[in-house]
């Protein structure tokens, strides 16, 4: 089988960049696993290629997505972001990601987000070895787990589709087709 990306990043130059540096690349670290997540809420009933253009305009208007922060916020800010048209627009994604700050710090606190997310697979990606992109599944019974364990904890915006999306990104899964060099360079990275 001749190597070649993953079909879902197609030629765009900036999801083309994205597959080859950051999608699937094991991430441990906790804050950044809940930007993603967040990013990830923010995509639902969207494409993923508009939450990537319009990234860098969220790390802005969310501040870094520092939890810290976010987490005392109040309807002004939920304001001030939907008055923010280079952001999706949202009211009930914008305070999911407020309440989900707040979930995230009580969960840092009793542990790590990071040890959470990557207890469920001990400590190590799952690797699948997926040929075609119509064998991945966009669910599995781990993300509806986690889901149900998310929301338990006060998480919003996210249902187990959006769960597994996000492993994948976080490199919690390694779900680059087995003919993507991908697959085996993230494979690499994972501690």
């Amino acid at each position: 089988m001749t190597a070649k990306r993953c079909d879902w990043c197609g030629n765009d130059p900036l999801y083309v960049k994205y597959h080859d540096t950051e999608w699937g690349v094991p991430e441990y670290d906790s804050r950044a696993l809940w930007e993603k997540l967040i990013l990830d809420g923010f995509q639902a009933g969207l494409s993923w290629i508009t939450i990537l253009r319009k990234r860098d305009a969220f790390r802005e208007a969310f501040e870094g997505f520092e939890p810290e922060v976010i987490a005392s916020w109040g309807e002004a800010d939920v304001q001030r972001l939907l008055g923010n048209a280079g952001i999706v627009r949202h009211r009930g994604k914008i305070e999911a990601a407020i309440g989900n700050a707040q979930a995230w710090l009580e969960m840092e606190a009793r542990g790590g987000f990071d040890q959470f997310v990557w207890n469920y697979v001990g400590g190590a990606p799952v690797v699948n070895r997926f040929e075609r992109q119509s064998d991945v599944p966009p669910k599995t019974e781990m993300s509806e787990r986690m889901s149900k364990e998310l929301r338990k904890a006060g998480f919003r915006f996210c249902g187990p589709t959006i769960v597994y999306a996000w492993l994948e990104a976080c490199g919690v899964v390694n779900d680059h087709l087995v003919r993507c060099p991908r697959h085996a360079e993230v494979q690499r990275l994972a501690r």
